[in-house]
């Protein structure tokens, strides 16, 4: 009776987990907007945030929209700022300038993690929303608080093994240090777990450009470094502890901008420019064999962000285009994951470089 009450226990977390609709609502780009309510995504026009780069939604469990936010604005559920949603310290111009994450001791409170640019001395950051303010359309009571700085362009977040709290990771600029947030139900940690390992992150400011993703069950990290460093970097990452470790590098590829990973986990997918643009590949890394294949090319002068969807296929940013790039089968292997180009209309709307982060909850 006890293990079949431990198994039924796991059917319905694992089915919880499921119904959890958290990555349903994209708001990015120029005003664009997608919905993934009924498992195909469709145009949203109702979105009023235009950023180049970053951006983050915030839904309920239902995936009804909370707010949403570049880094610099927070815009509520009636696509209005927040009364004190107008000067966060991130920007629309770095590559994951905000991550939103719920506090998990309170179901009203939210914190909105910012990055600078290009390793300027604003930093990382957090600032809170409380959904009970201006008539339960939120508010921010406190902003900008400085965890630390200088720091890249990187900023990811994953469950806690204990499936409860979360961690923040970033990297510190002009080092090789990535610092790891704890996020629980008393706030903020004051001090990260701080990992030196893998490349620098330092040079000329536009070398803080580029993205970091955590892989579907929160075990790797994989982080693009652009210009001078041009390439991609995976690690192993410890749920328990927030330690980053055992580094492994892909390259060179000039402008490495964006990555994520297939549903699997078996693959990294990685953007990349070429010096100024004009040479947009996507590549396949192959994390059990190694291998690296060229898995597509876009017609678009620059691509960005690659960000994988709650329907299992990766939508890729393509800049002031009114079409999203796909790779439909991402846990395929080579071309056969299928890139499209134009892969998925955006109802008059226009992608910049930027889509949605969210917390990975393996």
């Amino acid at each position: 009776m006890r293990r079949f009450l431990l198994a039924l226990s796991s059917l319905f977390f694992a089915f919880a987990a499921q119904a959890q609709r958290l990555t349903d609502l994209w708001y990015f780009g120029q005003q664009a907007g997608l919905t993934f309510a009924d498992g195909t995504p469709k145009p949203l026009n109702d979105g009023k945030m235009s950023t180049y780069e970053g951006c983050a939604v915030a839904t309920t469990s239902k995936g009804e929209l909370l707010f949403y936010t570049n880094g610099e604005t927070v815009w509520n559920r009636k696509h209005q700022p927040m009364p004190n949603g107008h000067q966060l310290m991130g920007s629309g111009s770095s590559t994951q300038s905000a991550l939103i994450v719920p506090d998990p001791g309170s179901g009203n409170v939210f914190y909105i993690f910012t990055v600078a640019p290009q390793g300027t001395p604003n930093g990382l950051r957090y600032s809170i929303v409380d959904m009970t303010r201006d008539d339960n359309f939120g508010d921010l009571p406190r902003v900008n608080l400085l965890l630390v700085q200088p720091v890249a362009e990187k900023l990811a977040a994953v469950r806690h093994q204990n499936g409860r709290d979360t961690w923040v990771v970033a990297h510190r600029w002009n080092s090789n240090a990535f610092v790891s947030y704890l996020v629980t139900a008393d706030g903020v940690s004051a001090k990260p777990l701080m990992s030196n390992v893998g490349s620098m992150n330092a040079g000329p400011g536009r070398n803080a450009i580029g993205a970091l993703k955590f892989s579907p069950d929160g075990k790797h990290l994989a982080a693009a470094l652009w210009r001078e460093t041009n390439k991609f970097e995976i690690y192993d990452f410890d749920r328990a502890t927030g330690k980053v470790s055992n580094p492994r590098s892909f390259g060179p590829f000039a402008e490495a901008y964006g990555v994520e990973f297939s549903p699997d986990g078996s693959k990294v997918y990685g953007t990349c420019n070429g010096v100024g643009g004009g040479q947009t590949e996507i590549w396949q890394f192959d994390l059990k064999t190694k291998a690296k294949t060229l898995v597509g090319k876009s017609a678009n002068r620059k691509i960005g962000a690659l960000q994988r969807g709650p329907d299992g296929r990766i939508y890729v940013a393509r800049e002031d285009n009114p079409n999203l790039g796909v790779i439909e089968q991402p846990n395929a292997l080579g071309a056969d994951c299928k890139y499209v180009d134009e892969g998925l209309k955006l109802g008059g709307r226009r992608s910049k470089l930027g889509l949605p982060a969210f917390v990975v909850v393996p």
